[in-house]
């Protein structure tokens, strides 16, 4: 049995997903897992008991199927989380996201976007036909240094992105962390 497979069905095994396996450099074997999404269920996230408890697993079933590694890491995908396969988009829709395309979007499909650009960050969204998967977005005006912008000025306008998964080389959740603490309602 191949390592991912060991990997993968262990930890499924356990009632997590796996999000991705990286081999680095020392024999360091890291290992991303994530709880299971039920578009019905509160949304729960990985704690250091579910890691512990995926690397006792991974430890003993590594072990048995001789498999070459000189250290185990489990960690949960972070706020940061890679986007890798189709139920990953439809759990994050409406979400912001990070993507990057494997080739420039191209003089055609420019419009008041730059040709030459691969890196986007919107709103994550279903295709009005539903088949594909699309990205929103406004650039926003940035102010100088001590400069008030007008609320009168008019709204930048929205983009969007058409995009499939052949296309993507890269796609991550949006890390916004606000340090503010919480709203008043």
């Amino acid at each position: 049995m191949s390592l991912q497979q060991i990997v993968e069905q262990t930890v499924t095994g356990l009632g997590y997903d796996l999000v991705e396996i990286e081999r680095s450099a020392g024999g360091l074997l890291c290992i991303t897992i994530d709880m299971p999404w039920a578009a019905d269920a509160p949304v729960q996230a990985i704690n250091v008991e579910d890691c512990e408890r995926v690397t006792r697993q991974l430890q003993f079933a590594l072990e048995v199927d001789g498999a070459d590694y000189a250290r185990l890491e489990v960690s949960s995908p972070g706020i940061d989380r890679p986007l890798r396969h189709q139920a990953d988009y439809e759990r994050f829709v409406g979400e912001e996201v990070d993507l990057t395309l494997k080739a420039p979007m191209g003089a055609a499909a420019a419009g008041q976007v730059s040709a030459s650009r691969k890196k986007f960050r919107g709103t994550l969204e279903r295709t009005d036909d539903g088949a594909g998967w699309q990205i929103t977005w406004r650039d926003e005006v940035k102010a100088k240094p001590g400069q008030k912008i007008s609320k009168k000025r008019a709204d930048t306008p929205m983009h969007a992105l058409g995009f499939t998964l052949d296309e993507l080389r890269e796609a991550r959740l949006a890390p916004i962390v606000d340090f503010k603490g919480k709203k008043p309602r």
